[in-house]
């Protein structure tokens, strides 16, 4: 059952723990950060790697799912009474639900490839799709791709006709690729301005089709670093309000709570923030709490239709 409370779809670890596992009890871990945090709701999101690699990443998100579909079994047969005196089923209580996965590549641009392994990006073909998500179809909800890669639109009308949501990401696509992704049925942009070609007043790219584009969802990672302040303010006055989703993209090792996180190369490779992080900063902006509890809330149920 889904709560309440914000919902992040796009987070890859936070603290000690990262979706980098085959580990069931990582993911859990994560789902009990956040929901510490505030977070109702989470996708956990897997890194680009070898096909092996993802489908082990995604078994351990499956297996995680399965542990919490049984204690809240449990918590509906204990009854409330019962339920406050469990030494397990609070702290279960307090961790976000694993709602499935976000796919995060692999089939990416590796000009665009920010902190990610660009020697783990693969071509799009249906063959390779195939492989990676035989058999977990029904629990990966989005799926990021680089729509100007060869090979890629096919892949993106598969995933649609799969069910699975595709943002387009980590790309160097031009406005009219950007366009021809979204008419082989991609919906989202994953975190908006970042790993992508960057806005021209003669190319707006697929960050200016994001801005531009009424009816495309957004990511859009509001830490202060990820975008600017004043970038923040852009995206809200001009963007759809019921189409910008506020997502951590929240990583393993952040020294300090709240603070972006960069590779060993000095490359930004995610955050440190949690959902209510960013609801603090909007704020302190000056973004009205009706569009905040939107993009928290709202939108991101609605571009899942949970």
């Amino acid at each position: 059952m889904i709560g309440h409370g914000f919902i992040d779809l796009h987070t890859h670890g936070i603290g000690n723990y990262d979706t980098r596992t085959g580990r069931a009890e990582d993911i859990l871990k994560i789902a009990e950060f956040h929901g510490k945090a505030g977070t109702c709701t989470i996708l956990p999101t897997i890194y680009p790697a070898s096909i092996n690699e993802m489908r082990k990443n995604t078994e351990a998100v499956r297996k995680a799912m399965q542990v919490q579909k049984s204690k809240r079994a449990e918590v509906q047969k204990l009854g409330s009474s019962e339920v406050q005196s469990s030494f397990v089923l609070p702290r279960f209580r307090t961790s976000a639900l694993i709602l499935g996965v976000h796919l995060e590549g692999p089939f990416l641009n590796p000009l665009r490839c920010g902190a990610l392994n660009k020697n783990s990006f693969i071509k799009p073909t249906i063959s390779s799709l195939k492989k990676l998500i035989s058999g977990y179809e029904d629990i990966i909800k989005i799926m990021t791709i680089a729509p100007e890669i060869p090979g890629a639109l096919k892949v993106i009308e598969k995933c649609v006709e799969l069910g699975i949501k595709v943002n387009m990401g980590h790309s160097d696509a031009t406005y009219k690729q950007a366009v021809d992704g979204k008419k082989a049925g991609a919906t989202g942009i994953t975190h908006l301005f970042n790993a992508m070609r960057p806005f021209h007043h003669r190319e707006p790219g697929l960050a200016g089709f994001g801005l531009i584009e009424e009816d495309l969802y957004v990511e859009v990672i509001a830490d202060g670093v990820h975008l600017h302040p004043k970038t923040l303010g852009l995206i809200f006055n001009r963007k759809r309000l019921d189409r910008i989703i506020l997502v951590s993209d929240s990583v393993i090792g952040a020294k300090k709570k709240g603070m972006p996180v960069y590779s060993r190369r000095g490359i930004l490779a995610g955050s440190g923030i949690t959902i209510s992080d960013s609801i603090k900063l909007l704020k302190g902006i000056g973004i009205p709490g009706a569009e905040i509890i939107e993009a928290s809330v709202d939108n991101p149920r609605r571009y899942l239709a949970i």
